[in-house]
Protein backbone atom coordinates (compact mmCIF):
# COMPACT_ATOMS: atom_id res chain seq x y z
CA UNK A 1 0.00 0.00 0.00
CA UNK A 2 1.62 3.25 -0.88
CA UNK A 3 1.76 6.59 1.52
CA UNK A 4 -0.22 9.49 0.48
CA UNK A 5 1.38 12.45 1.43
CA UNK A 6 0.89 16.11 1.26
CA UNK A 7 3.27 18.46 0.59
CA UNK A 8 2.35 22.16 1.09
CA UNK A 9 1.96 24.07 -1.44
CA UNK A 10 2.79 28.04 -1.60
CA UNK A 11 5.53 30.03 0.42
CA UNK A 12 6.48 26.77 1.96
CA UNK A 13 6.99 24.65 -0.82
CA UNK A 14 10.74 25.47 -2.04
CA UNK A 15 11.98 24.92 1.55
CA UNK A 16 9.65 21.21 2.26
CA UNK A 17 11.14 20.26 -1.59
CA UNK A 18 14.59 21.31 -0.34
CA UNK A 19 14.77 19.40 2.98
CA UNK A 20 13.24 16.05 1.23
CA UNK A 21 16.10 16.06 -1.41
CA UNK A 22 18.95 16.72 1.44
CA UNK A 23 17.17 13.90 3.29
CA UNK A 24 17.66 11.47 0.11
CA UNK A 25 14.02 11.42 -1.46
CA UNK A 26 13.57 13.93 -4.35
CA UNK A 27 10.25 15.03 -5.11
CA UNK A 28 9.55 15.95 -8.76
CA UNK A 29 6.66 18.27 -9.59
CA UNK A 30 5.25 19.74 -12.83
CA UNK A 31 3.84 23.02 -12.24
CA UNK A 32 0.51 22.15 -14.16
CA UNK A 33 -0.19 19.50 -11.70
CA UNK A 34 -0.95 19.12 -7.92
CA UNK A 35 0.13 15.91 -8.35
CA UNK A 36 4.14 14.50 -7.73
CA UNK A 37 6.16 11.61 -8.07
CA UNK A 38 8.62 10.53 -5.44
CA UNK A 39 11.74 8.23 -6.18
CA UNK A 40 10.47 6.23 -4.02
CA UNK A 41 7.49 3.87 -5.51
CA UNK A 42 5.87 3.42 -1.92
CA UNK A 43 5.02 7.42 -1.96
CA UNK A 44 2.82 9.71 -3.54
CA UNK A 45 2.50 12.97 -2.97
CA UNK A 46 -0.35 15.67 -3.35
CA UNK A 47 0.52 19.51 -3.57
CA UNK A 48 -2.08 21.09 -0.85
CA UNK A 49 -2.50 24.21 1.01
CA UNK A 50 -1.11 24.01 4.19
CA UNK A 51 -4.02 25.66 5.16
CA UNK A 52 -5.94 22.89 4.35
CA UNK A 53 -3.61 20.25 5.33
CA UNK A 54 -5.33 18.99 8.19
CA UNK A 55 -8.62 18.83 6.67
CA UNK A 56 -7.96 16.31 4.64
CA UNK A 57 -5.17 14.45 6.69
CA UNK A 58 -8.00 14.02 9.33
CA UNK A 59 -10.77 12.91 6.93
CA UNK A 60 -8.11 10.15 5.32
CA UNK A 61 -7.62 11.62 1.91
CA UNK A 62 -4.06 11.96 3.10
CA UNK A 63 -2.14 9.42 5.47
CA UNK A 64 0.43 12.60 6.44
CA UNK A 65 1.00 15.84 6.03
CA UNK A 66 3.62 18.92 6.01
CA UNK A 67 1.53 21.73 7.56
CA UNK A 68 2.48 24.47 10.36
CA UNK A 69 1.32 24.28 13.76
CA UNK A 70 -1.11 27.55 13.32
CA UNK A 71 -3.27 25.68 10.78
CA UNK A 72 -3.75 22.43 12.21
CA UNK A 73 -4.62 24.73 16.23
CA UNK A 74 -7.07 26.67 13.39
CA UNK A 75 -8.66 23.55 12.08
CA UNK A 76 -9.28 22.20 15.60
CA UNK A 77 -9.54 18.43 13.90
CA UNK A 78 -7.95 15.68 15.64
CA UNK A 79 -4.69 14.55 13.97
CA UNK A 80 -1.18 12.67 15.31
CA UNK A 81 1.61 14.98 15.24
CA UNK A 82 4.57 12.54 14.03
CA UNK A 83 7.32 15.45 14.12
CA UNK A 84 8.04 19.24 15.09
CA UNK A 85 10.20 20.40 11.62
CA UNK A 86 11.68 23.58 12.99
CA UNK A 87 12.15 25.22 9.45
CA UNK A 88 10.34 28.19 7.40
CA UNK A 89 9.95 29.67 4.11
CA UNK A 90 13.05 31.62 4.59
CA UNK A 91 15.06 30.33 7.99
CA UNK A 92 15.68 27.38 9.91
CA UNK A 93 13.37 28.90 12.62
CA UNK A 94 9.55 29.55 14.15
CA UNK A 95 7.08 32.31 12.80
CA UNK A 96 5.22 33.87 14.93
CA UNK A 97 1.87 35.41 14.21
CA UNK A 98 1.50 38.82 15.87
CA UNK A 99 -0.83 41.76 16.83
CA UNK A 100 0.31 44.78 14.62
CA UNK A 101 -1.06 48.34 14.44
CA UNK A 102 0.30 51.05 12.62
CA UNK A 103 2.94 52.87 13.60
CA UNK A 104 1.38 56.40 14.93
CA UNK A 105 -1.82 55.22 16.44
CA UNK A 106 -2.12 55.22 20.28
CA UNK A 107 -2.58 51.29 20.90
CA UNK A 108 -0.09 49.78 23.23
CA UNK A 109 -1.92 46.35 24.04
CA UNK A 110 -4.38 43.91 23.38
CA UNK A 111 -7.07 45.58 25.55
CA UNK A 112 -6.95 48.97 23.77
CA UNK A 113 -8.19 47.39 20.80
CA UNK A 114 -12.05 47.02 22.85
CA UNK A 115 -14.82 47.45 20.17
CA UNK A 116 -11.70 47.73 17.80
CA UNK A 117 -11.66 45.64 14.10
CA UNK A 118 -9.22 43.32 13.85
CA UNK A 119 -8.28 41.37 10.39
CA UNK A 120 -6.60 38.09 10.25
CA UNK A 121 -6.49 34.89 8.28
CA UNK A 122 -6.30 32.99 11.41
CA UNK A 123 -9.56 33.49 12.50
CA UNK A 124 -10.22 30.67 15.12
CA UNK A 125 -6.52 31.30 16.95
CA UNK A 126 -7.42 34.81 16.95
CA UNK A 127 -10.48 34.73 18.37
CA UNK A 128 -9.53 32.33 20.68
CA UNK A 129 -6.51 34.96 21.86
CA UNK A 130 -8.93 38.11 22.41
CA UNK A 131 -11.16 36.04 24.71
CA UNK A 132 -8.55 34.81 26.77
CA UNK A 133 -8.08 38.54 27.46
CA UNK A 134 -11.48 39.39 27.50
CA UNK A 135 -10.65 41.57 24.58
CA UNK A 136 -13.97 42.52 22.31
CA UNK A 137 -13.18 42.85 19.15
CA UNK A 138 -14.96 42.17 15.91
CA UNK A 139 -12.63 40.05 13.95
CA UNK A 140 -12.99 39.87 10.16
CA UNK A 141 -11.21 37.25 7.65
CA UNK A 142 -8.50 38.81 5.35
CA UNK A 143 -8.38 36.77 1.94
CA UNK A 144 -5.00 38.24 1.96
CA UNK A 145 -2.38 41.69 1.31
CA UNK A 146 -3.35 42.17 5.50
CA UNK A 147 -1.03 44.10 6.04
CA UNK A 148 -2.37 47.12 3.44
CA UNK A 149 -5.38 47.01 6.05
CA UNK A 150 -5.05 49.16 8.50
CA UNK A 151 -5.49 52.34 9.23
CA UNK A 152 -8.41 52.24 7.03
CA UNK A 153 -10.28 48.68 6.49
CA UNK A 154 -9.02 47.26 10.17
CA UNK A 155 -7.60 49.03 13.26
CA UNK A 156 -5.54 46.09 14.07
CA UNK A 157 -4.13 42.69 12.32
CA UNK A 158 -3.02 39.48 13.38
CA UNK A 159 0.06 38.59 10.74
CA UNK A 160 2.02 35.62 10.48
CA UNK A 161 5.86 36.97 10.16
CA UNK A 162 9.88 35.73 10.12
CA UNK A 163 11.61 38.97 10.23
CA UNK A 164 9.29 41.61 10.99
CA UNK A 165 10.50 43.27 7.35
CA UNK A 166 6.90 43.53 5.25
CA UNK A 167 5.21 45.15 8.96
CA UNK A 168 8.04 47.63 9.16
CA UNK A 169 7.46 48.54 5.12
CA UNK A 170 3.97 48.92 5.62
CA UNK A 171 4.59 50.74 8.73
CA UNK A 172 3.38 48.25 11.06
CA UNK A 173 4.54 47.58 14.82
CA UNK A 174 4.21 44.62 16.62
CA UNK A 175 2.22 44.78 19.82
CA UNK A 176 2.11 40.63 20.78
CA UNK A 177 3.19 37.70 19.71
CA UNK A 178 -0.59 35.76 19.69
CA UNK A 179 1.24 32.27 18.34
CA UNK A 180 4.56 30.71 17.89
CA UNK A 181 4.32 28.46 14.94
CA UNK A 182 6.23 25.76 13.11
CA UNK A 183 6.15 23.17 10.46
CA UNK A 184 5.01 19.46 11.36
CA UNK A 185 4.56 16.21 9.91
CA UNK A 186 1.16 15.35 10.77
CA UNK A 187 -1.04 12.13 10.13
CA UNK A 188 -4.01 10.40 11.11
CA UNK A 189 -4.72 7.84 13.48
CA UNK A 190 -5.85 5.27 10.96
CA UNK A 191 -2.15 5.36 9.02
CA UNK A 192 -0.65 5.39 12.85
CA UNK A 193 -2.52 2.48 13.75
CA UNK A 194 -1.29 0.46 10.47
CA UNK A 195 2.09 -0.92 11.23
CA UNK A 196 3.09 -0.50 7.22
CA UNK A 197 2.31 2.77 7.26
CA UNK A 198 3.39 3.96 10.44
CA UNK A 199 7.02 2.58 9.82
CA UNK A 200 6.99 4.78 6.55
CA UNK A 201 6.11 7.82 8.47
CA UNK A 202 8.30 7.42 11.16
CA UNK A 203 11.25 6.98 8.97
CA UNK A 204 10.03 10.05 7.21
CA UNK A 205 10.24 11.63 9.81
CA UNK A 206 13.74 10.14 10.99
CA UNK A 207 15.48 11.73 8.12
CA UNK A 208 13.68 14.78 7.54
CA UNK A 209 15.17 15.15 11.35
CA UNK A 210 18.46 14.23 9.31
CA UNK A 211 18.56 16.45 7.27
CA UNK A 212 17.68 19.76 9.34
CA UNK A 213 20.44 18.31 11.72
CA UNK A 214 22.61 18.42 9.10
CA UNK A 215 22.30 22.28 8.11
CA UNK A 216 25.22 24.84 9.15
CA UNK A 217 27.53 21.80 9.75
CA UNK A 218 29.80 19.86 8.50
CA UNK A 219 32.13 16.97 8.94
CA UNK A 220 36.36 17.31 9.66
CA UNK A 221 38.51 14.52 9.86
CA UNK A 222 42.24 14.87 10.84
CA UNK A 223 45.39 13.14 11.53
CA UNK A 224 47.55 13.66 14.94
CA UNK A 225 50.33 11.55 16.74
CA UNK A 226 48.93 10.09 19.60
CA UNK A 227 51.16 12.32 21.93
CA UNK A 228 49.33 15.76 20.21
CA UNK A 229 46.31 13.94 20.68
CA UNK A 230 44.96 16.05 23.93
CA UNK A 231 45.81 18.97 22.34
CA UNK A 232 43.79 18.37 19.48
CA UNK A 233 41.04 16.87 21.31
CA UNK A 234 40.69 19.82 23.65
CA UNK A 235 40.02 22.42 20.64
CA UNK A 236 37.20 20.29 18.90
CA UNK A 237 33.73 21.21 19.87
CA UNK A 238 31.88 17.89 19.06
CA UNK A 239 27.94 16.55 18.76
CA UNK A 240 28.89 14.45 21.48
CA UNK A 241 33.00 12.58 21.21
CA UNK A 242 35.05 12.76 18.38
CA UNK A 243 35.73 9.61 16.98
CA UNK A 244 39.30 8.70 17.63
CA UNK A 245 40.69 5.32 15.51
CA UNK A 246 44.05 3.52 15.13
CA UNK A 247 45.99 4.22 12.14
CA UNK A 248 48.27 1.73 10.45
CA UNK A 249 50.94 3.89 12.13
CA UNK A 250 50.52 3.02 15.94
CA UNK A 251 51.84 6.63 16.85
CA UNK A 252 48.90 8.16 14.39
CA UNK A 253 45.63 8.46 15.29
CA UNK A 254 42.70 9.72 12.85
CA UNK A 255 39.93 11.76 14.48
CA UNK A 256 36.65 12.18 13.00
CA UNK A 257 33.86 15.20 14.25
CA UNK A 258 31.11 17.18 13.35
CA UNK A 259 31.46 20.89 13.91
CA UNK A 260 29.50 24.11 13.02
CA UNK A 261 30.29 25.46 9.60
CA UNK A 262 30.90 28.98 11.36
CA UNK A 263 33.78 27.65 13.24
CA UNK A 264 35.77 25.93 10.58
CA UNK A 265 38.03 29.64 9.94
CA UNK A 266 39.07 30.02 12.69
CA UNK A 267 39.72 26.25 14.04
CA UNK A 268 41.31 24.60 11.16
CA UNK A 269 44.42 27.06 11.57
CA UNK A 270 44.74 26.18 15.28
CA UNK A 271 43.96 22.93 14.66
CA UNK A 272 47.23 22.51 12.41
CA UNK A 273 49.05 24.69 14.93
CA UNK A 274 48.38 22.02 17.33
CA UNK A 275 50.24 19.21 15.18
CA UNK A 276 47.14 17.79 13.14
CA UNK A 277 47.75 17.28 9.98
CA UNK A 278 45.54 16.05 6.98
CA UNK A 279 42.83 17.84 7.82
CA UNK A 280 40.01 17.35 5.84
CA UNK A 281 36.57 19.60 5.64
CA UNK A 282 33.45 17.31 3.67
CA UNK A 283 30.02 18.64 3.17
CA UNK A 284 26.80 16.69 5.20
CA UNK A 285 23.52 15.70 4.50
CA UNK A 286 22.60 14.17 7.25
CA UNK A 287 23.01 13.66 10.69
CA UNK A 288 20.68 10.96 12.61
CA UNK A 289 20.74 11.20 16.34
Amino acid sequence: MKLRLGIPKGSLQDATLGLFTRAGLRVYTNPRSYFATTADPEIECLLIRAQEMARYVEHGALDAGLTGLDWVLESGLEVVSVADLIYAKQSMGKVKWVLAVPDDSNFQKAEDLDGRIVATELVSVTRSYFASRKVAVRIEFSWGATEVKPPVLADAIVEITETGSSLRAHHLRILETVLESNTQLIANQAAMADAGRRRKIENLAVMLHGAMAAQGRVGLMLNVRRGDLSAVLGLLPALQNPTVAPLADDEWVAVNTVIDEETVWSLIPRLKEAKAQGIVEYPLNKVVM
